[in-house]
């Protein structure tokens, strides 16, 4: 995009704002953004994986639901389904299109904390590698709300 997503507006609301209005109607007690505007990235630049590390050492709870701040219609539902599926889960993480969001999950912290920093300090910087050595349960689902943007174009509304 060539710009902070975050600070893009859709219909007058930023996208970050966005997706703490979905958390916050799903009933989150608690949510921060991880970046120059919040809880301040413990790995800057090195992409979403530092910023799910940053985020599970700051949340107060064990079960951090974790979404992408550009989504373009995030949702309450969204938010519910995976928290959901994620109940019982170490990881829980929506599959779509068979590709599996890793930026739209819920992570335990007890569960995949070490895991992950230890996959960070070994060099690993993308969060497909890191998952692979936690116990990441995969759900399908085609909902709309997952819909990232990409380019200008994706800004359009839901899809």
């Amino acid at each position: 995009m060539g710009r902070d997503k975050s600070a893009i507006e859709i219909d007058g609301t930023t996208m970050v704002q966005r997706v703490l209005d979905a958390l916050a109607a799903a009933g989150a007690d608690e949510t921060f953004v991880v970046g120059p505007t919040g809880v301040p990235d413990e790995t800057p630049g090195a992409g979403p994986l530092g910023g799910l590390v940053t985020a599970l050492r700051h949340a107060r709870h064990d079960h951090v639901v974790v979404l992408a701040c550009d989504l373009v219609s995030p949702s309450a539902a969204l938010v519910r389904r995976v928290v959901e599926e994620g109940q019982h889960a170490v990881a829980a993480v929506p599959r779509v299109d068979g590709r599996p969001q890793w930026l739209h999950g819920m992570w335990s912290r007890a569960g995949c904390l070490a895991a992950l920093e230890a996959a960070f300090a070994a060099g690993e910087r993308s969060l497909h590698g890191a998952a692979q050595h936690v116990d990441v349960t995969l759900f399908d689902d085609a909902s709309p709300s997952y819909r990232d943007a990409d380019s200008p174009g994706d800004l359009g509304g839901p899809g």
